[in-house]
């Protein structure tokens, strides 16, 4: 089918969509990707739209660049969204600038195509206890993001300041990866980027528990046991999640369908 419009979403577990949970959908996730690109064909629906999504979780930047990018590049697409490199800010040593260097040489391929491209920042993990350390780290990433995406004429989703993802209400139960809620209001971060007057209506959030002292200890001691455990074994294996997984839509399609 020929798609006079052509999305396609690139990246790791962030654009995969975990968190965002559907078991009728391919890898059992949605996500913020295919919410924008179903809202993109509903908003325009004199355009045909294709969309693609190649992200697959844990993949570090090497291997988003070498898998992802010249797929996307063959699509002939007319927007692109990029997230990739905080899984080697995750890893105990990281080259960051050599890493942006390589990034850089990505987006300009991307870039090349025409398509409109969205690059993101990384979260401001300050709030959580787990992943603040690393958090200057971040910081550093984003100013070189900034720094590219600005060269090669992409517009930044500025993840960073998005302060609203400190209400742990926007984040799944693994803490890691944004919830349904979260999902959503990123779709909407991300079309109000693209200029889009449409927004998904958020669902109601639940009220924030109040738990004490012994209770947090145990959720937390818990949460340690099931998910921070394995996360760290993984990489101390030198494996990951996405290991045995394909992308979700690796061709273009209705993201009506």
């Amino acid at each position: 089918m020929d798609f006079s419009a052509r999305y396609v979403a690139l990246g790791d577990s962030f654009t995969e969509g975990l968190g965002d949970a559907d078991p009728a959908l391919p890898n059992q996730v949605r996500g913020w990707a295919d919410r924008t690109a179903e809202q993109l064909a509903l908003a325009h629906p004199e355009e045909s739209w294709g969309y693609a999504n190649l992200a697959i979780r844990g993949k570090k930047m090497n291997q988003i660049l070498a898998e992802q990018i010249d797929a996307a590049v063959a699509m002939n697409p007319t927007l692109v969204t990029i997230y990739a490199g905080i899984n080697d800010i995750l890893r105990p040593k990281v080259d960051i600038d050599a890493m942006i260097a390589k990034y850089s040489d990505g987006l300009g391929k991307l870039a090349a195509t025409g398509a409109r491209l969205l690059v993101f920042t990384g979260y401001d993990a300050s709030s959580s206890k787990v992943f603040a350390s690393i958090r200057g780290r971040t910081a550093v990433y984003n100013e070189l993001v900034r720094e590219v995406a600005e060269s090669h004429g992409a517009a930044l989703v500025d993840y960073w300041r998005f302060r609203e993802y400190n209400d742990w209400r926007l984040w799944g139960i693994d803490r890691m990866h944004m919830s349904t809620p979260g999902h959503i209001n990123m779709a909407n971060r991300v079309l109000e980027q693209l200029g889009e007057t449409v927004r998904i209506p958020l669902p109601d959030l639940p009220p924030i528990p109040v738990r004490t002292t012994a209770v947090t200890i145990k959720e937390n001691a818990a949460w340690t046991k099931e998910y921070v455990g394995p996360w760290v074994s993984r990489r101390l294996r030198g494996v990951s999640s996405g290991d045995n997984l394909s992308a979700r839509w690796p061709a273009l399609q209705s993201p009506l369908a």
